[in-house]
């Protein structure tokens, strides 16, 4: 094992995931955004596999991130090392390629080495893209995807008994950290020095920025995207359309169509930075085609760029829980219950949730929070989500629960 992966926290969700399909013919392809732990993953499947028995000669391993491999960022180039290096190998080939969207056609090679060679394939990439197009249509049914998240706030917990200042923190601090800090997993190596976390997010954040976003989709006009994404940063847990971001920046004296916001918002998308949650009428049982919202994928990026304030703290409960949601594998959209709001309609294959998330309950919040679940006419779990800690009470079947307690739970 090498010694960067004997340092590693083992991230069992995604291990798992990834074992289940070792040694087949499926294509693994991990997916996240920069910084989220793919390639640490990736290290660790290598690592895994060589203790599993597989011969050094037998794994292929490029991180198209080094410059070491810049060469092999071509498709044929990087075809013909990989056939050459199996050559004269017995058994089967490993194949793990980091960050593979920085090589030209990858699809075309991917598809080949799947046809050509005795191979099991892994790779991983930060575009949202990666799996729409051709790949979609050279690998169909070929392929699994893996979608890597930052830190749960349990896996934040984990990741903190490394540390013995860390462990020393009540549940409660560290809760506080982590709507603070985020969960992308290279914060843990910097000691809990603030100005050095911030700057390491900051520091992400440009190149994230930098490399997914202006290059990748040729945007010239970047102080117009770095406006938009403050807009969409500072607006976390709001309703409202590109037209709105639109008319916003108009009034600050930029000129700009709809569509070209809709076009930097898909953009930012694409990078996993930002998520798009789409308005679902209850009643009628239909998506809404307007006023939508967005959440970070990561809000200590959001916090290293426009700081952290407490009065912004009902929409970071619900990124945080929104974050949760779909790590448990639940679609998201708002709910439109007449003229009131649900913060989130969670659906997959067996189960549906309604849910709401709000900071603490007083006398006037129980109303507002528990009465739009409580006109739903169906007998789907109901949950209002708070910071409450010494209350927990049911009301006409609707449970509240403390977040930690939420977050916590299996």
């Amino acid at each position: 094992m090498n010694r960067r992966a004997e340092n590693m926290i083992i991230r069992e969700i995604y291990m798992k995931q990834i074992r289940d399909y070792m040694n087949t013919l499926v294509i693994k392809v991990i997916t996240g955004m920069r910084r989220s732990g793919k390639s640490a993953l990736l290290e660790l499947t290598r690592d895994e596999l060589k203790h599993n028995g597989v011969p050094d000669e037998n794994i292929i391993y490029i991180n198209f991130e080094s410059l070491r491999f810049a060469e092999l960022k071509k498709n044929m180039t990087l075809y013909t090392h990989i056939t050459e290096l199996s050559k004269d190998v017995k058994g089967k080939i490993y194949i793990l390629l980091d960050e593979i969207q920085e090589v030209d056609d990858w699809e075309k090679i991917i598809n080949s080495f799947r046809v050509d060679l005795n191979c099991d394939i892994y790779i991983t990439g930060s575009n949202a893209k990666l799996l729409s197009g051709e790949l979609a249509t050279l690998l169909a049914g070929r392929y699994v995807e893996i979608h890597v998240f930052p830190l749960s706030f349990s896996e934040y917990i984990e990741f903190s008994k490394n540390d013995e200042n860390e462990n020393n923190k009540s549940i409660e601090k560290l809760f506080a950290d982590y709507i603070k800090y985020g969960g992308l997993p290279g914060i843990h190596q910097l000691k809990w020095d603030e100005n050095a976390v911030m700057q390491y997010l900051e520091d992400i954040y440009n190149s994230v920025i930098l490399k997914d976003v202006i290059q990748r989709n040729n945007i010239r006009d970047t102080a117009l995207l770095e406006s938009i994404i403050h807009y969409l940063m500072d607006n976390i847990g709001n309703t409202f359309s590109a037209k709105t971001i639109s008319d916003f920046l108009k009034s600050q004296g930029r000129r700009l169509s709809v569509e070209t916001v809709y076009n930097y918002i898909e953009a930012l998308q694409s990078a996993f930075i930002i998520n798009k949650v789409r308005r679902f009428d209850i009643k009628g049982k239909r998506i809404l085609e307007t006023q939508e919202k967005y959440y970070m994928s990561d809000l200590g990026l959001r916090h290293a760029v426009m700081g952290y304030r407490d009065n912004d703290i009902s929409g970071i409960l619900e990124n945080v829980v929104y974050q949760e949601l779909l790590r448990r594998g639940y679609k998201l959209c708002i709910g439109k219950q007449g003229v009131a709001e649900v913060d989130f309609v969670a659906e997959n294959k067996e189960d549906r949730i309604y849910i709401q998330v709000c900071y603490v309950l007083h006398d006037g919040d129980i109303e507002r929070e528990f009465a739009p679940l409580e006109a739903i006419a169906d007998n789907y779990e109901k949950i209002v989500i708070s910071t409450d800690s010494l209350m927990s009470f049911n009301r006409n079947g609707i449970k509240q629960k403390n977040i930690i307690d939420f977050l916590l739970s299996k």
